[in-house]
């Protein structure tokens, strides 16, 4: 056979031609050109350093040990090596989800008398500071699944810190909005309020020190920081507030692997953070409560829609409150917690147009940094760091420029369950104890294959905004790009029983008033969403504009 510019073809080179045609049109095939890697943060450097990672040939674990180190140096404000955190990865060989749990933990000395007291003076706030777990998780991921030389993925974080990074509009409206608590940190009001204003929105900032302790974990490993200058410095900052860290409870942190929370639904197999997250637990429940046909027949975003979701996750603060604490040290039923016949029960409660108030807690995690990375091997990692609020205690050691986390305040107070009846919580402070969290990493797989990756910041709204866009995407088929910059809803614990972001339809508000709910405005902004779908192998990474992130695929 004899084609145009009278190139020739045997019966040979043409079985070559259409199997190689076949295995670009089969079904999942890659389209040509389409991206071979991916990545979604919450900063345009840890996004840029995380794909270099992979196109230096390293795979998505390395992408993101290497995205969180830098996020931690770019994005302070949420993350850090003096915090903890969750990740779930999938490793496309084995087709296997690995659950790793690196959240701090309070230390042997951790006086709960005191954290009954909250919020605490200034000169208390080394009270709050937990355990730090995220070197200790990222050398653990790295370890069992990373590629590349440990050195080579902590290199980029070490660069940045050193080299600068540039001050971002998010990090701008943090240092503004909470000046007055940073600056009275000698470390943060040297870095980021030099001659004594807020480092504006694309000024380079570097920091030296903490290049330095980057360095000293890329040469040592985990040790770098668990023993040595690093750990007696980190100690001292949180004694010299309060704090009760000591050496003895770095020498025993340890990672824990858990058993994902799997859920199946309409076809997918989703798997998120069991306890002590409490996250994965709202999103399994609220899947568990309604079919595809019930959510479609609602319609996306209309207020039978949404106030159908406020009642589940309702139901789930409820759930957190009675029954979630650190699984190591709490008896959790979650398989009961989740199940169907449970979820049959309460569906029966949830009507179209009546509202179920819950008990007035308070919860108060405000910080976090979710990154998601996918490689060419289909790999893909969903991962969730934070120090929990703002620069976390807003201490930081003097000679390392590790950012302390304040991770203790996420135990429950006494007062939080009396509403309950109950007469301690699941979720008390204890010495060894992880505090529960709302970090909600989520994987989906069908076939066989990760179909969506996506996690949340943002303390609280992180569980809500996850199973909204997962619903979205898995029910409804919305894109990535779409939803990440879609109006959503969140569930207060007081006051209001919704909030909705500014600029909500009138229509929409009376709808929902007519159902019961009363319907506030959400003023805290700075939630996000990062994910990556995956479509026929092509990666459509997207990430939240509420946190200017960056989401990039090549």
């Amino acid at each position: 056979m004899t084609l145009r510019r009278g190139l020739s073809f045997g019966p040979l080179a043409l079985a070559a031609l259409f199997a190689a045609l076949l295995v670009l049109l089969a079904p999942g095939a890659p389209a040509q050109g389409a991206a071979r890697v991916a990545a979604a943060t919450e900063n345009d450097a840890a996004t840029r350093e995380a794909l270099a990672q992979m196109r230096a040939g390293g795979n998505a674990v390395d992408a993101a040990v290497t995205a969180a180190l830098v996020a931690g140096v770019a994005s302070p404000t949420s993350s850090g090596i003096g915090g903890g955190g969750f990740a779930l990865v999938w490793t496309a060989a084995d087709k296997k989800v690995t659950t790793l749990d690196f959240r701090e933990s309070a230390p042997q000395g951790i006086d709960a008398a005191a954290l009954e007291e909250r919020p605490l003076p200034a000169n208390e706030r080394g009270k709050l500071t937990g355990v730090p777990g995220e070197v200790a998780g990222l050398f653990e991921l790295h370890r069992r699944f990373g590629k590349r030389p440990w050195k080579d993925v902590v290199e980029p974080a070490v660069r940045v810190a050193k080299n600068g990074f540039t001050v971002n509009p998010h990090l701008g409206a943090m240092l503004k909005a909470s000046e007055k608590d940073i600056r009275a940190d000698a470390g943060l009001g040297a870095l980021f309020y030099p001659a004594g204003k807020p480092a504006a929105v694309g000024s380079l900032i570097k920091n030296e020190k903490l290049s330095a302790t980057l360095a000293k974990i890329a040469a040592e490993g985990a040790p770098g920081f668990y023993q040595g200058a690093t750990s007696a410095d980190v100690i001292s900052a949180a004694r010299a507030h309060g704090g009760a860290l000591a050496q003895a409870d770095l020498d025993a942190y340890k990672p824990v692997e858990r058993s994902a929370l799997k859920v199946s639904w309409e076809g997918y197999e989703v798997y998120t953070m069991p306890a002590p997250s409490a996250g994965g637990m709202m999103l399994a429940q609220t899947l568990g409560l309604f079919t595809k046909a019930e959510l479609t027949r609602h319609g996306w975003n209309s207020g039978a829609y949404q106030h159908v979701l406020a009642e589940a996750m309702r139901g789930a603060y409820a759930d957190r409150m009675r029954y979630l604490g650190d699984p190591d040290h709490e008896k959790v039923k979650l398989d009961e917690l989740v199940s169907q016949k449970r979820m049959a029960v309460r569906k029966k409660t949830i009507a179209i147009d009546r509202t179920h108030a819950i008990p007035r807690f308070g919860l108060e995690e405000h910080g976090t940094h979710h990154l998601v990375t996918a490689d060419a091997a289909g790999n893909v990692v969903t991962l969730t760091t934070t120090v929990n609020r703002v620069f976390g205690t807003k201490l930081t050691g003097g000679s390392s420029g590790v950012v302390l986390n304040d991770e203790l305040d996420d135990f429950a107070k006494q007062k939080d369950v009396e509403p309950f009846g109950m007469k301690q919580s699941p979720n008390r402070p204890r010495a060894g104890a992880r505090p529960v969290s709302s970090m909600t990493p989520t994987l989906v797989v069908k076939d066989g294959q990760v179909v969506l990756a996506l996690g949340g910041s943002g303390g609280t709204t992180i569980a809500t905004n996850v199973t909204q866009l997962l619903l979205a995407r898995l029910a409804f088929g919305k894109s990535p790009a779409d939803l990440v910059k879609a109006p959503r809803f969140y569930v207060p614990t007081k006051d209001s029983s919704i909030l909705l972001e500014k600029g909500a339809a009138p229509s929409l508000v009376e709808n929902l008033k007519w159902r019961g709910e009363v319907v506030g405005t959400q003023q805290f902004t700075s939630s996000g969403v990062q994910m990556i779908a995956i479509e026929k192998g092509r990666k459509l990474p997207a990430s939240d504009p509420r946190k200017h992130g960056s989401a990039k695929a090549e």
